[in-house]
C-alpha cells in the first residue's frame, strides 16, 4: 500500500492520517535511537540511522522508503545532485559528521551544517525534510548528551517557523553555489532561538510526533 501512488495527491484524509502516525513513530524512534547511542557510548550517526528515520516518516505513504533516490528529483528551484552520486555524497556526509562530534565545535553548527547538507543532496524520494530535522536533532542530543526536554523539541519548531527556515536554507545554497562555504549563520541563529523556545516549554505535556510535511 502507498498512498500517494493511490490518491496521486497528500491532500486526503487517509494520507493526512498515516503521515500523522508515522510523525509519531518517527519521534519515538528517534528518542530511542538517541537513548542507544548515548548508553553504549557510540555518540555517532550512521546510514542506518539516517534511513530508518526517513522509513519511519514515508513508510506506506511514498515508494523507497528508507533507501536512498534511484533517480533525479527536482525540488522548487533546487536541483538536488544527480541520483548517482548520492551514496558517496553521503558517504561523505557522515564520515564528516562523526569526525567533527568531539572535536571543539559548535554542536549547534555541527547540526544546522547537517540540516543544511541533507537538505541540499536530497538523498531520499520524499520525507527529505522531516529526516533532515531528525538527523540534526539526533546530532546535537548526541553530542550534549541526551535527550533535550521541552514539551515541542527543536524539528517540530523548525517546521513551525517554515518560512524563515526555508530562506535560511536558501541563503546557504546561494552561497555555496557561488562556490563559498555555505551561509549558515540565518539557520544557526533561527535554531538558537528556537532551542531557548524548547527549554522554555519545559513543563508542558510532551509533543508527540514530528512535521509530516517539508522540506
Amino acid at each position: 500500500m502507498l498512498l500517494f501512488e493511490l490518491y496521486e495527491t497528500e491532500d486526503v484524509e487517509p494520507y493526512a492520517a498515516l503521515a500523522a502516525g508515522n510523525g509519531a513513530r518517527q519521534y519515538d524512534f528517534l528518542l530511542d535511537a538517541i537513548g542507544a547511542a548515548i548508553a553504549v557510548g557510540r555518540p555517532m550517526i550512521s546510514h542506518t540511522v539516517i534511513k530508518a528515520l526517513n522509513y519511519h516518516a514515508i513508510v506506506c505513504l511514498h515508494v523507497s522508503a528508507g533507501e536512498y533516490r534511484p533517480c533525479n528529483v527536482e525540488v522548487g528551484v533546487h536541483r538536488p545532485p544527480a541520483h548517482y552520486r548520492v551514496n558517496a555524497l553521503m558517504d561523505d556526509f557522515v564520515d564528516q559528521i562523526n569526525r567533527s562530534i568531539g572535536a571543539d565545535i559548535d554542536p549547534v553548527y555541527l547540526a544546522a551544517w547537517a540540516l543544511w547538507r541533507l537538505n541540499y543532496i536530497h538523498p531520499f524520494i520524499n520525507g527529505n525534510g522531516r529526516t533532515a530535522r531528525a538527523v540534526a536533532y539526533f546530532i546535537l542530543c548526541i553530542q550534549l548528551g541526551g535527550a533535550l526536554p521541552g514539551r515541542k523539541i527543536l524539528p517540530v519548531l523548525i517546521h513551525d517557523n517554515r518560512d524563515e527556515y526555508v530562506a535560511a536554507l536558501q541563503s546557504a545554497d546561494v552561497s555555496f553555489a557561488a562556490k563559498l562555504p555555505p551561509n549558515l549563520a540565518p539557520l544557526i541563529g533561527l535554531m538558537h532561538r528556537l532551542l531557548e523556545e524548547q527549554e522554555a516549554s519545559v513543563g508542558g505535556n510532551d509533543e508527540s510526533g514530528l512535521a509530516d510535511s517539508d522540506p
